[in-house]
């Protein structure tokens, strides 16, 4: 692993741990071991450690008896609190988009959910959307809601694969939208944040249903 000579080695390996649960290589109740993670990484421990820190502050791993730090598991309340908080946050970005964003943010949106529609993969499709949100949230123009939006976005990291891993979600998700689209176009903020909630329950309903699933005895 290059660790380059600009970047402290904790933080590097902080952005790689972050990226391999945002991959779904990280999953929820995996244990961190130093000695595994600076071997695999080229690193010694103490960089590692700070990494584990950095991901303990937020929020994404605890420290369980007799095994050390693991990525989080999400309770079902805070899975609903995280969905109501998303929903509020990223209403209010599309409310304030409709106002700010500039015709080429709202043609460039555009262009990148037909890109979204057209994804070869679920996984091209995760990034695909993420990069999307991105764009919205800076076509709103307000840096306090970005903080709070990349702060809620690395907990969102601990919920397990993206609901896009069903493909039918996708086709949903990109009418969604398009209706998001329709009322930035407008330049009508109630309405853009209205379609913004209501995309954000949808996605929400599916992790639900996901998570009742996944729960439910393979023998029953």
């Amino acid at each position: 692993m290059d660790l380059g000579d600009d970047i402290p080695q904790g933080r590097l390996i902080y952005n790689r741990l972050l990226d391999e649960i945002r991959a779904g290589d990280l999953v929820p109740g995996t244990r961190l071991r130093e000695v595994e993670i600076a071997d695999r990484l080229g690193a010694s421990r103490t960089p590692v450690r700070e990494a584990i820190r950095l991901l303990e502050s937020d929020g994404l791993v605890a420290h369980a008896p007799r095994q050390g730090a693991t990525i989080r598991t999400l309770d079902y309340p805070e899975i609903m609190e995280l969905y109501e908080m998303r929903a509020v946050i990223e209403g209010t970005a599309a409310r304030l988009a409709a106002r700010a964003a500039s015709p080429v943010e709202i043609e460039a949106l555009a262009a990148l959910n037909h890109e979204f529609a057209e994804a070869s993969d679920e996984r091209q499709a995760a990034e695909l959307n993420r990069q999307f949100h991105e764009m919205l949230l800076n076509a709103a123009k307000n840096r306090f809601l970005m903080r709070a939006v990349s702060s809620l976005q690395k907990t969102m990291l601990i919920l397990g694969p993206t609901t896009l891993m069903e493909r039918s979600r996708v086709a949903d998700a990109q009418r969604e939208h398009c209706a998001i689209l329709a009322a930035l176009s407008a330049r009508d903020g109630q309405k853009a944040e209205a379609e913004m909630r209501a995309h954000i329950e949808a996605a929400q309903h599916v992790r639900l249903k996901s998570l009742r699933q996944s729960r439910v005895d393979p023998a029953d």
